[in-house]
């Protein structure tokens, strides 16, 4: 089955044949062990595609947004989780956009050779959640460093990266004129950290997402680690969240029609009471239904991509398309294990798997109920509701 959007056809072919190299019983293994995807990962940075986002002369393929969704999209398609690798793809976005000339020769070279993954990102907290302005996370400017106290929660592939991209508060939130100021942007050396003051606490959860609580005590890091101005994180940190919801809303659209393909060919194949099931307008419908949706957001996610690549607004279109996106591969995922009945929780047929991953997307990276409220207020124009 083909999608009525598939756009890019040189890449798609390309990264489907090295997704090729890893059957479902590589990514099988890999989640029943509750390992990381290392090979795979280190075949996709070797073809150069985890770089796709870094200029040609950092040693990149200077690539958009659009572009490199589809390679997340192609992963997730290929019956593999982009979440072991998204990370590099949207936390490249501020560094990009916000990074000094040295920043860029420094570490973009490295990240395009594989050298250093810059796979995390340091946002989230346990006492505030997505009420990011007033995270407590603290960096209190001493000389030439900057001192970290504070604790982060769901920071995902740390033990996996060389970089994290760490938003702090430098300036009080009491001391502010509006709450999105006074906060920055640092590169935090994992490994040093991990000696100096950073303590790694892993998180077992449902997917094997590799996902962490930090703690951090009085960890120092070099003022060249600052990103752009001080205070002004919030807003470089925008750009980063815009790309990540669009990579998420084209990874879900891979998970869709990954669902799509499986049970559409096993209802054929399926035969119960002398007829195959996919004859049944009970089951035709379901699936014909997730496919609309499907599409409908891969046309959403185009239009986030277009207007960011474009350097535009796109708050409203990144939301839009990742709640359309992971409703649609929820749809799909519904009906794909629905259809193929106790085979689908058979780990051998890899829809359990599948149906394990693509769930988190309702919750994660934003939940549905917060891009709700988004587009009512800053779309509708509806009063805030929080």
């Amino acid at each position: 089955m083909k999608s009525s959007q598939e756009a890019y056809p040189d890449i798609r072919d390309a990264v489907r044949a090295l997704c090729a190299e890893f059957p479902d019983e590589y990514h099988r293994k890999v989640d029943e062990e509750r390992a990381y995807p290392d090979a795979f990962v280190q075949a996709l940075t070797k073809a150069g595609w985890l770089a796709a986002l870094v200029p040609q002369e950092w040693g990149g393929a200077g690539l958009g947004l659009a572009e490199a969704s589809v390679i997340m999209e192609e992963i997730n398609r290929s019956g593999g989780n982009s979440g072991a690798c998204h990370g590099q793809m949207y936390n490249m976005g501020t560094l990009l956009r916000h990074g000094s000339q040295a920043q860029k020769e420094r570490f973009l070279p490295r990240i395009a050779s594989g050298e250093w993954r810059l796979q995390s990102m340091g946002v989230t907290e346990p006492s505030t959640g997505t009420d990011t302005t007033r995270i407590r996370t603290t960096a209190v400017k001493k000389g030439d460093r900057y001192v970290i106290n504070g604790q982060k929660v769901w920071i995902s592939r740390v033990q996996h990266s060389e970089w994290m991209i760490l938003l702090a508060r430098t300036t009080p939130l009491a001391d502010v004129k509006k709450k999105t100021e006074g906060m920055s942007i640092f590169m935090v050396d994992l490994l040093e950290a991990r000696r100096s003051g950073m303590t790694v606490r892993p998180i077992p959860n449902m997917v094997n997402h590799e996902t962490n609580e930090l703690f951090f005590e009085n960890l120092e890091i070099p003022e060249e680690n600052l990103i752009g101005q001080e205070g002004h994180g919030f807003k470089y940190i925008l750009d980063g969240l815009n790309a990540e919801r669009t990579l998420i809303a084209a990874e879900c659209i891979g998970d869709g029609y990954w669902f799509i393909d499986r049970v559409t060919r096993y209802v054929k194949e399926r035969v119960v009471f002398g007829r195959p099931i996919g004859q049944n307008q009970g089951v035709q419908f379901p699936i014909a239904e997730a496919y609309i949706e499907v599409e409908a957001a891969n046309l959403m996610r185009w239009e986030a991509c277009r207007l960011f690549d474009a350097h535009q607004a796109c708050g409203p279109q990144a939301n839009m398309a990742k709640y359309l996106a992971a409703k649609a591969s929820w749809e799909a995922a519904n009906a794909c294990i629905q259809f193929h009945g106790g085979f689908g929780f058979a780990n051998e047929y890899d829809v359990e798997r599948k149906f394990r991953e693509t769930r988190l997307y309702q919750v994660a990276p934003v939940s549905t109920n917060l891009i709700l409220s988004y587009l009512a207020e800053h779309v509708l124009g509806l009063p805030k509701s929080y």
